[in-house]
């Protein structure tokens, strides 16, 4: 009983932390996002920079937005990735909730399988998206620094376990 308790707790804790972090998302500036994303994600993709697989990117725009943290911008490359505000009309977008973002960064969900359920929402050229998708199924996370690549599996080795609705000895919380 104890441990259909602690699920639940763990349930609750993954499927209302995006209500509770999208205040705090949203007051921090954009630039303090641009800075730590364009510091991450030009870390992340230095192989893929350096063998040329983003300057399909160059003159495009791709908009990223996390829908319920409000978050939104738009990246683009130019000899290193671009982030901007969600301003303008991207050529392509990808939308989708942070929890469902989490396990596709931790590979514990297939963006195709998200994208058929209709979790992850990809807009604009069909083309560019495919792009993109492919290139995120590349990514090599061994160019993280080790405790980013701990991170990102405890994370989402965490919410994989949180979104699956445990036993229901006790009434959902809501």
């Amino acid at each position: 009983m104890l441990a259909s308790f602690k699920q639940e707790i763990h349930h609750q804790l993954v499927i209302n932390a995006p209500k509770v972090l999208a205040f705090p998302a949203r007051t921090i500036p954009f630039y303090m996002h641009q800075k730590g994303l364009a510091l991450i994600l030009n870390q992340l993709f230095e192989e893929a920079i350096k063998d040329g697989d983003l300057d399909f990117l160059q003159g495009k725009w791709l908009a990223i937005r996390i829908d319920d943290l409000s978050i939104h911008w738009q990246m683009s490359f130019n000899k290193a990735l671009l982030i901007k505000e969600d301003d303008g009309i991207p050529d392509v977008s990808f939308t989708g909730n942070i929890n469902d973002l989490i396990l596709i960064a931790g590979r514990k969900e297939d963006p195709d399988t998200l994208f058929f359920q209709r979790r992850l929402i990809i807009e604009g050229d069909t083309e560019l998206g495919l792009e993109v998708k492919n290139l995120l199924d590349n990514i090599d996370f061994d160019n993280l620094p080790h405790f980013l690549q701990t991170l990102v599996a405890q994370f989402s080795l965490f919410v994989q376990q949180g979104v699956q609705q445990p036993n229901q000895f006790f009434p959902t919380i809501r």
